[in-house]
């Protein structure tokens, strides 16, 4: 008798709770399903559905073994508290749920600070937040033409943003090579979607990007397609507001650029209003590591590129440890002996998008950095990663101001370069990049100086280097006709420019006490040309008025035709 009065109790407690969850509109409580915690890291692997995700489970091996076996996913290693299991996000979901599992971490790696190393390099981080008076900047509505070895557009950094594929070799515009994929994700890769690979963006990720694929498998191709990819950029220009073609390819200079098919096109090009961004090329050392001059690839060759040649940062964004890259080609060029590079930029240990199951992943699996799949990510170097990091930034600032022309964004780019005199024009053209330089110096109708930046804490001056062919001027249907530049007694910029005390012009370099003209050196005290120099014969002056100079720069209007 004494149980009935607490068993009557304990129901009429039971009924009573059940009824105030009802009152309060939850209804009767379900168990809650069992969740694993996640590293944040994992969280974002799931999200992005990685196919491939290494994950560290705590447990006894026999705990370990009885998981590995009850999800069918392999062990990639033993460790003295659990183990690390290859999964993917299906298998890693279906983990997260096991009663047995308290929580999961993800083998992430563990590596110097290098991330945005490169945008900081060249400030492209401080032009995409904005400062001062510089507007925020992604290279919104700008469109590159991206001619390689294709894009594939499944990977996340690139999903959307290539509005058009033709393939002229004859496949389907994907990337079998996989450089094309790098190169674009440079340009225009969106941000990284989980915790390893966030610092990895392209230059302008609010570009678009048009592919056209000229290379291979094997990363080779043939100029008459690269050709017809230039002429089809031509063609669609308006129709998709391709302003940039970049062409991180090249070939041996074997004829003068006037005559080369190819130079011919980037000619064309030019004049159709696009900006034609090239590599210098990767032959700027022998086997033996002897510097080789004059070894420029075609196009890079024309005057009307803007060559790149590549600066190797050291893993820093401090530029006053940069160098030009060993492997960088220097000018001048064959045949035209013109000065060239234009300009350097970072190009040694670029991390970008990687072109699942190409060529370079299967061969140089040691440059893998992270990720599987959609979202891998490997390191390259070349000139190639430096053309496509100088693409990016004039998207920016041709979002900035979309009146520029190719020979107006490329002098800008120019003269807010920083110059390199430990290997000099030839090696660096007028300098390394410095986009928010550029930006500056373009965001105002006019301006006394050129932009000084901070860069990493650093100080950065602009070089005020400019380097334009003569040849041009020659040329009926040169782009330096008309209101956008103009040359002879006063130098035009838009409708008027008159600066400073620097000025390269073609083979004309006026520099301090320093003077290059044509074919003949006459130096002075200011002007390093790397260690050695042996180049034509001295004694030939500067006549009549070719360069002027002052210390006014006016930009004039955004009146120019595009």
């Amino acid at each position: 008798m004494a149980t009935t009065p607490v068993r009557a109790s304990r129901t009429q407690l039971l009924t009573g709770s059940a009824l105030l969850v009802l009152a309060l509109g939850f209804g009767t409580p379900a168990l809650a399903a069992h969740g694993a915690r996640l590293s944040a890291d994992l969280v974002d692997q799931l999200a992005a559905g990685s196919a491939s995700i290494d994950v560290i489970v705590h447990g006894t091996a026999a705990e370990v073994d009885a998981l590995a076996t009850r999800y069918g996913v392999k062990m990639k290693r033993r460790l003295r508290s659990g183990a690390v299991l290859t999964v993917s996000a299906g298998q890693l979901d279906a983990l997260r749920q096991d009663d047995s599992v308290d929580h999961l971490s993800g083998d992430t790696k563990i590596r110097s600070a290098m991330d945005q190393v490169t945008a900081e390099t060249i400030g492209a981080d401080q032009v995409w937040d904005g400062v001062a008076d510089l507007p925020a900047l992604s290279g919104s509505g700008i469109t590159v033409a991206v001619i390689d070895s294709g894009i594939d557009q499944r990977h996340n950094a690139l999903k959307k943003r290539v509005l058009v594929s033709v393939d002229f070799t004859g496949a389907d515009g994907s990337d079998g090579y996989g450089h094309g994929t790098h190169v674009a994700g440079i340009i225009a890769g969106q941000r990284g979607r989980t915790a390893d690979s966030r610092g990895y963006q392209g230059m302008a990720p609010g570009a678009y990007l048009i592919n056209l694929r000229v290379l291979g498998n094997d990363g080779s191709g043939v100029v008459s397609d690269v050709v017809d990819a230039v002429d089809w950029a031509i063609d669609h220009r308006d129709q998709f507001n391709i302003r940039i073609i970049n062409l991180s390819l090249g070939g041996p200079v074997l004829q003068p650029y006037r005559d080369d098919p190819l130079c011919e096109a980037v000619q064309r090009a030019a004049a159709a209003g696009i900006l034609v961004v090239t590599a210098a090329g990767n032959l700027g050392v022998t086997k033996d590591g002897q510097t080789v001059y004059g070894a420029i690839t075609s196009p890079g060759n024309s005057p009307y590129a803007l060559t790149v040649g590549a600066i190797d940062t050291h893993g820093t964004a401090q530029r006053s440890d940069d160098t030009l890259a060993t492997y960088s080609s220097r000018g001048p060029t064959q045949y035209d002996v013109i000065i060239k590079p234009d300009i350097v930029a970072p190009g040694s240990h670029i991390v970008s998008a990687e072109a699942a199951d190409s060529y370079l992943s299967r061969t140089y699996p040691a440059r893998h950095v992270t990720g599987s799949g959609p979202n891998a990510y490997i390191q390259l170097s070349g000139t190639s990663m430096s053309a496509a990091v100088v693409s990016g930034a004039a998207a920016l600032l041709l979002e900035e101001r979309g009146s520029l022309q190719p020979l107006t964004a490329k002098a800008a780019l120019e003269l807010s370069s920083s110059f390199v005199p430990e290997v000099g024009l030839l090696g660096a053209g007028s300098g390394s990049m410095n986009v928010l330089a550029a930006a500056t110096l373009v965001l105002t109708d006019s301006s006394s100086t050129l932009p000084v930046t901070v860069i990493a804490g650093e100080e950065v001056s602009s070089g005020g280097v400019l380097t334009l062919s003569t040849n041009v001027d020659s040329d009926p249907n040169s782009l330096v006709s008309g209101n956008t530049l103009v040359w002879g007694n006063t130098l035009v910029w838009g409708n008027t420019l008159v600066w400073g005390n620097t000025l390269v012009w073609g083979n004309t370099l006026v520099w301090g006490n320093t003077l290059v003209w044509g074919n003949t050196l006459v130096w002075g005290n200011t002007l390093v040309w790397g260690n050695t120099l042996v180049w034509g014969s001295s004694g030939q002056s500067v006549s009549g008025s070719t360069l002027v100079w002052g210390n006014t720069l006016v930009w004039g209007n955004d009146d120019l035709t595009n």
